[in-house]
C-alpha cells in the first residue's frame, strides 16, 4: 500500500484555485515504426461525452474540465493505448501495429461457439448492459460483431468483439461507443467482469424529451458510485447520506460503523495532485440513505420487500486514488457486490455528467 499523503493546508488552497479551471490536452498520433501522421485516429476520454478525431497531420486538442480522465486513442489495424491525464499536457502517442499470430487465431477458434449470440445473446446483455429498468430499454444495434468463447475445462465463457458495441440507451439518452476488450463469466463462482473503453454521445430530441433525461439522469446518479466518489471527495458523505461500515476483523458475519471516515487510518486528504486517497483493510458496506431500492433489485437478490436502503460492498485491494470529477485509480482495484454490481452500463453516467 502506497503511503497516504498529508494534507497540508497551503497545498488544499492552491489545489482549490487549480481545480476550477478547465486544462487542455492536445499532441499528435504517430506510427511507432514510420512516425507517418494517423489522421482520423479516435480519441477520446473514458466514460465521457468528451473525444474527437486527429486531423490530417495527426494532431488532436481536447478542453477537459478538471479532474482525471484516461485517454484513450484507437487506430484501426494499431493495438488500443492510455494514456491518464489530469492536468495540462503535449503529448506524442506513438501506436503499435496488431500482431495477429496464426496461433492465437487457432486457438481462439478452437473454443469459438458458432451459434454463440442464440445460445449466450441474453445472456451476456443482461450480464452486460445490466437487468435494470433503463436496461430494459437499451438496444445492443450491431450483435454482429460479438464472439463467443466457452473453456469446458474452466467453466467460464469470455465474449468479444471484432468492432465497437453500438448501443441505445433511450432511458437515459445517450449513444453508446463501447470498445470491448473481453467480458468474462465464471459459471463456478457466478462472478463476471469486463473491461472495455466507453465513449458517451448525447441523443437529440425535443425539450420535453431533454427534460425527461434530465430527471432519468439526475434519479441515477443518486446513490451512484460516483455519487459516493464524489461525495468522499467533497467531504459530504454524512450530508449526502451515505454511511460506511467496515467489516469485523473477527467476525466476517459483522459489520461495524465507521464513526470517522475521514480518520487518516482509511483517508489520504486533498494534496496538491488534487486528489484524495482511500484504502481499507478489508471489505466495507455502503449505504445510500435517501433513496429506497428498486423493486426489480429486492427481486433480483432475493431481499424482502422490507429492506429500506440499497448497499453495497466493496473489495478495496490497494489504495485508490480519486479525483474531483469522481474519476478513480486504478480502477481494477475497486470491486463491487450488492447494489452497485447490479447497476452496470445501462446505468452508468459520464465523469463530465454534472446534476442540476
Amino acid at each position: 500500500m502506497r503511503k497516504l499523503r498529508t494534507c497540508f493546508v497551503l497545498f488544499f488552497c492552491c489545489s482549490v484555485v487549480s481545480l476550477q479551471a478547465q486544462f487542455a490536452i492536445s499532441g499528435v498520433v504517430l506510427d511507432s515504426a514510420t512516425r507517418e501522421p494517423l489522421p482520423k485516429a479516435s480519441v477520446f476520454c473514458q466514460n465521457t461525452t468528451l473525444g474527437t478525431l486527429t486531423n490530417k497531420d495527426g494532431e488532436f486538442s481536447l478542453s477537459l474540465k478538471s479532474g482525471g480522465y484516461d485517454l484513450i486513442f484507437s487506430y484501426a489495424g494499431y493495438q488500443t493505448q492510455t494514456i491518464r491525464v489530469s492536468e495540462q499536457n503535449k503529448l506524442e502517442v506513438l501506436m503499435l501495429k496488431k500482431d495477429n499470430s496464426m496461433e492465437e487465431v487457432v486457438l481462439k477458434s478452437s473454443f469459438e461457439v458458432a451459434d454463440g449470440w442464440e445460445k449466450y445473446g441474453d445472456f451476456f446483455l443482461k450480464n452486460f448492459i445490466g437487468s435494470t429498468p433503463n436496461a430494459g430499454k437499451c438496444v445492443l444495434n450491431n450483435p454482429e460483431v460479438l464472439k463467443f468463447f466457452f473453456y469446458k475445462k474452466t467453466n467460464r465463457l469470455k465474449v468479444m468483439a471484432t468492432d465497437a458495441l453500438l448501443i441505445s440507451n433511450p432511458a437515459l439518452g445517450y449513444q453508446l461507443r463501447y470498445q470491448l476488450d473481453s467480458f468474462v463469466y465464471y459459471y463456478t463462482t457466478s462472478i463476471n467482469s469486463y473491461r472495455g473503453y466507453c465513449l458517451f454521445m448525447q441523443m437529440e430530441g425535443s425539450d420535453s424529451l431533454q427534460q425527461q433525461w434530465d430527471r432519468a439522469r439526475a434519479d441515477a446518479y443518486q446513490g451512484s458510485k460516483l455519487h459516493f466518489l464524489r461525495s468522499y471527495y467533497d467531504s459530504t458523505l454524512q450530508e449526502d447520506g451515505w454511511i460506511i461500515t467496515l467489516l469485523d476483523s473477527t467476525n466476517d458475519k459483522k459489520f461495524n460503523k465507521i464513526s470517522d471516515p475521514y480518520d487518516s487510518l482509511y483517508y489520504g486528504g486533498l494534496d496538491s495532485t488534487g486528489e484524495i486517497e482511500l484504502w481499507y483493510p478489508r471489505k466495507i458496506s455502503v449505504t445510500y440513505t435517501k433513496k429506497s431500492p428498486e423493486p426489480e433489485y429486492l427481486k433480483k437478490m432475493n431481499l424482502p420487500k422490507s429492506v429500506p436502503y440499497p448497499i453495497s460492498y466493496i473489495d478495496i485491494r490497494e489504495t485508490i486514488a480519486i479525483t474531483e470529477n469522481g474519476y478513480y485509480y486504478d480502477q481494477k482495484d475497486w470491486i463491487n457486490q450488492g447494489y452497485w454490481s447490479w447497476k452496470n452500463l445501462a446505468d452508468l453516467l459520464p465523469y463530465d455528467y454534472v446534476p442540476d
